[in-house]
């Protein structure tokens, strides 16, 4: 343990020597994929909510595709599903777009997340009450306004301990990243695997920090719940 310990805890944790690796690297995955899903989740959750069906069953159905079929084979459809198209490698950009693995990974992690955070923000948005919509008009707000100071500020409060699960469950789905041999800490672990046989210390670790990482989220959200959903509780 000790041994595998002092050659692999750098490539566990930050770099190989050459590349970000491990835990960095998880984070990094993490941390872009549900950023862009979150900005692209908002605008899209108020389309699933609109009355109108051209701008709400677009939607539904790219929800429904992404929640409707496993990560696994949407990194393995943008990894290398997309790139044998003809006509994508014949295109200078996306040529160069699809051969980058990191690209390939990050663009199946954010259409995912932004599927399932969508429904959440949506979900949220449907379950405001009616009242506070009304009070807001009556103050004269429609519109832009209204979205942008009544209805997403408390939607997006209300839908905080929803989204701490998928932003969980993401951190969990991150591990098919090996797939497409981007070095996060699985793919650490099963490289150390491979070279020491030590199989219960090399999983052991990556374990213990995935374990760290959840349970700060974890601690994160409980303080931002605290915070933003304090007018939620008991009266005092």
């Amino acid at each position: 343990m000790i041994e595998l310990l002092q050659e692999y805890w750098r490539a566990f944790l930050y770099t190989d020597g050459n590349n970000i690796t491990g835990l960095a690297m998880t984070l990094w995955l993490l941390l872009a994929s549900v950023g862009i899903g979150f900005v692209l989740s908002i605008p899209l959750a108020i389309a699933r909510c609109s009355p109108r069906h051209w701008l709400r069953w677009p939607v539904q159905f790219y929800t429904y595709v992404f929640r409707g079929t496993p990560l696994y084979i949407q990194l393995l459809i943008c990894y290398t599903g997309i790139y044998s198209l003809e006509g994508v490698r014949n295109q200078p950009l996306l040529n160069e777009f699809f051969r980058d693995a990191m690209n390939c990974t990050l663009l199946a992690f954010a259409l995912n997340t932004c599927a399932y955070t969508t429904e959440i923000f949506a979900g949220a948005i449907r379950n405001m009450a009616h009242g506070e919509i009304e009070a807001a008009k009556a103050y004269g707000l429609s519109g832009f306004k209204l979205y942008a100071y009544v209805i997403m500020p408390s939607a997006l409060r209300r839908a905080l301990p929803y989204y701490s699960n998928e932003v969980i469950l993401m951190l969990h789905a991150t591990t098919v990243a090996f797939t497409a041999t981007v070095p996060d800490i699985l793919k650490v672990a099963r490289d150390a695997n491979s070279a020491t046989y030590m199989t219960f210390q090399s999983f052991g670790i990556a374990a213990v920090l995935y374990l760290a990482i959840t349970f700060s989220l974890v601690g994160l959200f409980r303080l931002a719940e605290r915070r933003w959903l304090a007018f939620l509780g008991p009266a005092r």
